[in-house]
């Protein structure tokens, strides 16, 4: 009994702390908040099977209840209720409305499917992008710009983008919550969908596959730009790096430790991140905040950071050939990649 007592004295508390927690969370990063138009659709959809669910439960309750009050045994009374087995009428009822549930949402499900279809093939304005996953990084290639980057994905708002998605080694899924629902990304299988942004923000996008040692550290972000604003950042990824004489020495040890990996040219997908516009990224390794602190770390040892990713260390200390000098030479190189 004393258990019993100590549960409902939690209860309240527990209540409480549920209420408290509904407040927390990224707007940027919910399914509940959305901010495209693929996004709200979906949310449309979960409503209303939600209020689907509900309807039925209340319906089954209340007969239940009405069963229960109505003809529950009472002192003296050995009648027995009207039996309904067999009854057509009946079986007619529970069969059509579960149908008719259905179809209520079966309608607009797939009437949204073959819109995005359509709007993936037949749309001639798309934006159209290839994301390519890695452990743990995302590739994104806009071919028909000839440009390439990593980890932040920049896009119109607006506009439809047209995504396809593959898989460099297992299998991922690429999914912003803000914007529409997520699809797996597959070794030697290609994906589609599309996706569009309402207003100009950051989101957050994750891998929702389980995929290795970091992927719970798989994150990227899509910057939302008006037309003007997207335009540019094209011309600047286009545009040749200039680097300053502090950071030649930092480019040469770049050219010679890192360079067979990473590209630093809009237009090279490589096997590493592209760090073409790195300096001008929100983080690093789509989980740290942007600093030389951050950048001399990883480069010293990602392994520290990000379990499992492919980069080797570079430090000394960790089994690498540079020592802090020398890293601190290629982050002042890597600040100039903007």
């Amino acid at each position: 009994m004393s258990q019993v007592k100590k549960f409902w004295r939690l209860l309240p508390l527990l209540a409480v702390m549920t209420l408290m927690l509904t407040g927390c969370g990224d707007p940027t990063l919910s399914a509940l908040v959305p901010k495209g138009p693929v996004a709200s659709e979906q949310l449309f959809l979960m409503k209303l099977s939600l209020f689907i669910m509900i309807f039925v439960v209340i319906v089954v309750f209340a007969i239940y209840v009405y069963v229960l009050v109505r003809f529950r045994k009472r002192k003296g009374d050995e009648s027995i209720p009207k039996q309904v087995e067999g009854s057509h009428v009946l079986e007619i009822i529970w069969t059509v409305i579960p149908i008719l549930l259905l179809l209520v949402l079966a309608v607009p499900t797939v009437s949204y499917t073959f819109k995005h279809s359509e709007n993936y093939n037949k749309n001639k304005d798309a934006i159209h992008v290839k994301v390519t996953a890695h452990q743990f990084w995302w590739q994104f290639e806009y071919p028909d710009l000839g440009i390439a980057t990593a980890q932040q994905l920049v896009i119109p708002k607006d506009k439809i983008i047209a995504f396809d998605v593959v898989s460099a080694d297992v299998s991922h899924a690429f999914w912003v919550p803000s914007l529409g629902g997520k699809v797996d990304t597959n070794p030697g299988i290609r994906n589609t969908l599309y996706l569009q942004a309402d207003e100009i923000a950051t989101f957050q996008g994750r891998c929702t596959e389980l995929c290795g040692a970091s992927h719970a550290l798989m994150n990227f972000t899509v910057a939302a730009k008006s037309d003007a604003d997207f335009n540019a950042w094209v011309a600047k990824m286009k545009a040749p790096s200039v680097v300053p004489a502090n950071a030649q020495k930092g480019e040469e040890l770049f050219k010679e430790n890192c360079m067979s990996c990473h590209a630093v040219n809009a237009a090279g997908p490589g096997v590493a991140p592209n760090l073409k516009g790195f300096a001008d990224r929100d983080t690093l390794a789509g989980i740290l905040e942007h600093t030389p602190e951050n950048i001399a770390s990883w480069i010293h040892n990602p392994q520290e950071l990000k379990p499992g990713n492919k980069m080797p260390a570079f430090g000394k200390e960790a089994g690498g050939k540079l020592d802090d000098a020398q890293i601190k030479e290629i982050v002042t190189y890597l600040q100039t990649l903007k």
